[in-house]
């Protein structure tokens, strides 16, 4: 097959100048995409430039041209992928709670495929690496963590939080994402919507939740207990 070679296009990761041609959107998505899958398949460990660009049909140069290594490809896939869908990113049914688990279970579906292995293989490398810790909290992590806080204020501003209880608002976003990785790391327990459930109705006792006010009681039926024509109701 006939590989996509760099045409017009976009600019550079990590803020470095373009490097000769600039390149072609269909390759860069096709490069995106193909780190992505590869990951999700074969895992960080096995990630390579020449499988990247094989699985793309791109040269090999054109890659190496724009991302010099397989971490600066997976950074710009994990930047790109929220503005995929930034209705996701940044919800506002105004139900606060409502809004947290939105933005979690999002957040939560993506690291159960590729994104999963991704951020796991990025982190660990960060770990020795003070010029990826620093990209990957900057352009991966902290747009997450800016997104819940914001919804968190809001709720604040809002009346639905008083921020009265025993944790800061970014002690309360550290809780809710932290948890996150613990999970992803250990592995001992599943990322998914019931977690981000949890973590919404947790958030409220830590901060402190407005309690909402009781809805009234249905009235009982007919000949139900405490209904009108059972023989409990006269006696209450």
């Amino acid at each position: 097959m006939k590989k996509i070679e760099s045409g017009s296009g976009g600019g550079s990761t990590d803020g470095a100048p373009p490097r000769g041609r600039p390149r072609s959107e269909a390759a860069r998505r096709s490069v995106l995409d193909a780190a992505l899958e590869l990951c999700r398949r074969d895992g960080y460990q096995e990630l390579t430039i020449k499988g990247i660009a094989d699985e793309a049909q791109v040269g090999r140069q054109t890659v190496y041209r724009w991302w010099p290594t397989k971490q600066d490809v997976l950074l710009e896939v994990l930047t790109e992928l929220p503005h995929r869908s930034p209705a996701e990113l940044f919800p506002d049914t105004g139900d606060v709670y409502r809004d947290v688990e939105e933005l979690l279970g999002h957040t939560f579906r993506l690291t159960r495929g590729a994104t999963g292995r991704a951020v796991v293989g990025l982190m660990a490398d960060a770990q020795a690496d003070a010029s990826l810790a620093r990209r990957l909290q900057e352009e991966v992590i902290a747009p997450r963590r800016a997104a819940l806080r914001e919804i968190l204020e809001r709720g604040v501003e809002r009346g639905q939080l008083r921020q009265d209880g025993p944790a800061s608002v970014d002690l309360a976003v550290d809780f809710a994402f932290g948890v996150m990785w613990y999970r992803l790391l250990s592995g001992h327990a599943p990322v998914d919507e019931p977690l981000a459930a949890e973590i919404a109705a947790a958030l409220g006792p830590l901060l402190g939740s407005v309690a909402a006010p009781a809805a009234p009681a249905a009235p009982a039926a007919p000949g139900s207990p405490g209904g009108p024509g059972s023989e409990t109701a006269g006696r209450r």
